[in-house]
C-alpha cells in the first residue's frame, strides 16, 4: 500500500511540474509574440525614416520662414531698388528720348554713340586695357599667393604689406605718380643718370604702361587674398599623396592646384574686371578730363558727356556698357562652371 501511495504522490508531483512548465512556456510564448508585435509596429516607422522619404512639413511653417526671409531681405532690396534698379530703368527710358526727355527718338541715340569717334577710341582703349590687365593681374596675384603660402607662417607679414596699396587714398597715389613719372620725376632722373633720354610718361604712349602698373600695384593684394582662400580649400592630403607617388612641384601645380582653383578663377576674374573701371580716378586726377589718347577711357567720355549734359548719348552708352559687361560675366561663369 505504501508503494502505491508513493507512486500516486510522485505522479501528482509530476503532473504539477508539467502544469507549471506548460504555464511557463505559455507565458514565454506570449511575451515573445508581444515583443514581435511591438517590433513589427516599430519596423515600418524605422523603414519610413531610413528609406529617405521626405518628411512632411506643415505649410504654416514654410510660410513663416518665407515671411521671415522677406522681412530680413526687405531693407537690402529697398536700397538696391532705390539706388540701382529704378535709376537704371530710368536710364534705359532716357536712352530712347532726347536730352530733355520729352521727344521720343528711338534708336537714334544708340546710332549716334556707335558712330562717335570719341566713343570708339574710348571703347578700344578700355577693351585693350582690360585684355592686358586682367590676365596679368591674375598671374601676378596667383604667383604672390603661392609664394606667401610656401613660406607660411612667416608669410603673414608679406600678406599685410601687399594689402597696404588698398588703404592708400587716391590723392596720395596721384602724388606718387607725379614724383615718379613727371618730366623731372624720379624715373626720368634715373634714366638721365644712365645716359638715356627722358620720357614724357603722361604725354606719350608710355602713359598706358603707367596706368597698367598702377592697376596691378593697387589690386594685386586684393586678388591675392581671394587666391589664398581658394588654396585653403584644397586638401593637403592630395599634395602628400602626389609627393609619395613622386610628383614634382610643377606636376602638383598642374594636376592639383589648377583644377582645385577653377571655381576661384571665375570669381577673381569678374571682380578684377569690375575693379578695372575704378582706375579712372587716378588717370583723371593726373591727366585731367582730356588725357593722352592711349589712356582716354570710357569713364573720361562719360564724364565729358555728363558735363555737356548730353544725356541721350550718355544713357545709350551706359546701357550698351551694361549689356557688354553682363554678357562677359555670363560667359565667364558658364565657362568655369562647365570646366568645374
Amino acid at each position: 500500500m505504501s508503494r502505491i501511495t508513493s507512486r500516486k504522490e510522485r505522479s501528482a508531483d509530476g503532473a504539477d511540474t508539467a502544469a507549471q512548465s506548460k504555464d511557463t512556456a505559455q507565458v514565454t510564448v506570449r511575451s515573445r509574440s508581444a515583443g514581435a508585435a511591438r517590433g513589427a509596429e516599430a519596423a515600418p516607422a524605422q523603414g519610413r525614416l531610413t528609406r529617405g522619404k521626405p518628411l512632411r512639413i506643415k505649410p504654416s511653417s514654410l510660410k513663416g520662414e518665407g515671411l521671415a526671409a522677406l522681412l530680413l531681405l526687405a531693407p537690402s532690396m529697398i536700397g538696391i531698388s532705390i539706388f540701382f534698379l529704378i535709376p537704371f530703368i530710368d536710364t534705359v527710358r532716357r536712352s530712347f528720348y532726347d536730352a530733355r526727355g520729352k521727344n521720343f527718338v528711338g534708336l537714334d541715340g544708340y546710332a549716334s554713340v556707335l558712330n562717335n569717334s570719341a566713343f570708339r577710341l574710348a571703347a578700344s582703349n578700355t577693351a585693350k586695357f582690360i585684355a592686358v590687365c586682367i590676365p596679368l593681374l591674375l598671374i601676378v596675384s596667383l604667383a604672390i599667393a603661392l609664394l606667401i603660402r610656401s613660406v607660411r607662417p612667416k608669410g603673414k607679414a608679406f600678406k599685410t604689406s601687399y594689402l597696404l596699396p588698398m588703404a592708400v587714398p587716391v590723392a596720395s597715389i596721384v602724388l606718387l605718380w607725379q614724383v615718379l613719372f613727371h618730366q623731372n620725376g624720379l624715373a626720368n632722373n634715373i634714366l638721365s643718370a644712365f645716359g638715356a633720354q627722358r620720357i614724357d610718361f603722361m604725354g606719350s604712349n608710355a602713359a598706358f604702361g603707367v596706368l597698367i602698373f598702377t592697376y596691378l600695384w593697387k589690386n594685386s593684394g586684393y586678388d591675392m587674398i581671394l587666391w589664398l582662400a581658394g588654396l585653403d580649400g584644397i586638401s593637403e592630403s592630395l599634395y602628400e599623396a602626389a609627393r609619395v607617388d613622386g610628383a614634382g612641384v610643377w606636376q602638383c601645380f598642374r594636376y592639383i592646384t589648377l583644377p582645385g582653383l577653377l571655381p576661384t578663377v571665375g570669381l577673381v576674374a569678374i571682380l578684377s574686371l569690375l575693379n578695372g573701371f575704378k582706375v579712372f580716378r587716378e588717370a583723371y586726377l593726373v591727366a585731367g578730363a582730356y588725357p593722352h589718347d592711349s589712356i582716354y577711357l570710357l569713364q573720361h567720355l562719360f564724364n565729358n558727356w555728363f558735363q555737356n549734359l548730353d544725356v541721350n548719348r550718355l544713357c545709350a552708352a551706359a546701357v550698351l556698357l551694361v549689356i557688354v559687361l553682363l554678357a562677359i560675366i555670363l560667359v565667364v561663369q558658364r565657362f568655369f562652371k562647365e570646366a568645374d
